[in-house]
């Protein structure tokens, strides 16, 4: 098969280091991709936002699957199109990709099929909301309705703070992603983040992972797309995923096909796990990043005909097979970030990294420049690793990141507290 994959990120690159191992992929094309995809494959100059475009590449190279990696393509209506001109493709249309588009779909489609999840309130005013968070008290969860980058979401300790959450995302700093917001309870327990496929008929788990969202250790500072992850989630226990696919993800299935607007794609929700069991916090319509990078590397299946099947509504015939191993990576992020960062800064030692037991450097926001790979973007690199238990994944991660020469660069050191301190018992 030839196969085109959009994105550019880590996720990407971990999807087509999956995807090249395939003994169905003939020809791999990535769209832009980075130069750790364009080791593993063909990287093409193509802007994704250009549907025609995309389209005309796909029939002159013959594709016969194309992968849709980030979330914006997919609430554009990439797939659609797509669709429409023949061509098969991974990812949810543009309809039941409003369940990551916008909160405030998501939330309604909660209270239409009884899915647990978290009170709330949506507001295109600024005036309203205020007064909606003094009458509800803090903590309390602000959040951009539409897309942000992983950045639109607040968890406000104290009035001022939701105050000033509102004020943000009201002042035009996420564009239209920010004319409304979603005000919600704020939920105790644990977060997990869990993976599933659908083809808009049957759905089927595929694995749990927890990432770390604030950009300082000890889980402090504020939000990002994520500074690591590792899977399994040990909080994930065999009875909590049958309860998610029981009371989240066949709910949301048979609702969205209820509705005439039927869920192909991966499904990942971000969950609350208390003591009542677990909660919707929000849906992606996509792989997570990182959590991409540490369920690829856990993945025995062939991910081709995982994606094959989903597009072709034949899930109910897969089984997906995982390692026992544990993955865990860390973002390398250039320093200032999620606020400004300098690009164009150096980065080496990457292949001393790669050659450490289990371990795989993922690129997210890299470029070549004259032969050497240079800092291009915020979160830079997802250095991964693969062991029995998640203590020794860290150790061979943080080895790895250790090797790397780059000093305008910075990560989190606790990647992965949680499960290591279960493990210590």
């Amino acid at each position: 098969m030839n196969i085109l994959l959009l994105g550019s990120g880590g996720r990407e690159h971990a999807l087509a280091w999956s995807i090249a191992k395939s003994r169905h992929t003939k020809k791999l094309f990535i769209a832009p991709g980075n130069p750790g995809t364009a080791e593993i494959g063909s990287n093409i100059s193509l802007d994704v936002t250009d549907h025609p475009a995309v389209i005309a590449f796909c029939h002159e190279n013959a594709i016969d699957l194309v992968v849709v990696g980030p979330e914006a393509p997919l609430v554009a209506g990439i797939v659609d199109d797509l669709s429409e001109a023949g061509i098969p493709a991974f990812g949810p249309r543009k309809a039941p990709a409003q369940l990551e588009g916008s909160k405030s779909f998501t939330k309604a489609l909660c209270d239409e099929f009884n899915i647990p999840t978290a009170a709330y309130a949506r507001f295109t005013e600024a005036e309203p909301a205020l007064h909606y968070i003094r009458a509800r008290g803090a903590p309390i969860v602000v959040k951009a309705d539409g897309l942000a980058a992983g950045k639109g979401v607040v968890v406000a300790e104290t009035i001022a703070e939701a105050e000033n959450a509102i004020r943000m995302i009201f002042s035009g700093q996420f564009g239209a992603a920010g004319a409304a917001v979603v005000i919600e309870d704020f939920l105790t327990g644990e977060e997990a983040s869990f993976f599933a496929l659908s083809d808009g008929e049957t759905a089927i788990a595929l694995a749990s992972a927890q990432d770390h969202k604030r950009v300082f250790d000890g889980d402090t500072g504020p939000n990002t797309g994520g500074m690591g992850a590792y899977s399994p989630a040990p909080v994930v226990t065999p009875e909590i995923a049958d309860r998610v696919m029981r009371e989240i993800i066949n709910p949301t299935v048979a609702g969205l096909k209820a509705r005439g607007t039927p869920y192909q794609g991966v499904l990942y929700a971000g969950l609350m796990i208390g003591k009542d069991g677990p909660k919707l916090i929000e849906y992606n319509a996509r792989f997570g990043d990182p959590e991409c990078q540490v369920l690829m590397p856990r993945l025995e299946s062939d991910v081709v005909e995982l994606l094959m099947a989903t597009v072709e509504g034949r899930l109910a015939t897969q089984q997906p097979v995982w390692r026992d191993d544990a993955a865990l990576t860390v973002v390398m992020a250039a320093r200032g970030y999620p606020g400004n960062v300098e690009k164009g800064s150096r980065i080496r030692n990457i292949d001393a990294a790669n050659a450490i037991e289990g371990v795989t450097v993922f690129h997210a926001g890299t470029r070549e420049v004259d032969g050497e790979i240079v800092a291009n973007g915020g979160r830079v690199l997802t250095v991964t690793a693969i062991a029995p238990t998640i203590r020794k994944a860290r150790a061979h991660a943080y080895e790895a990141v250790n090797k790397i020469d780059w000093p305008e660069g910075f990560s989190r050191t606790d990647i992965g507290w949680r499960a290591i301190a279960r493990e210590n018992g």
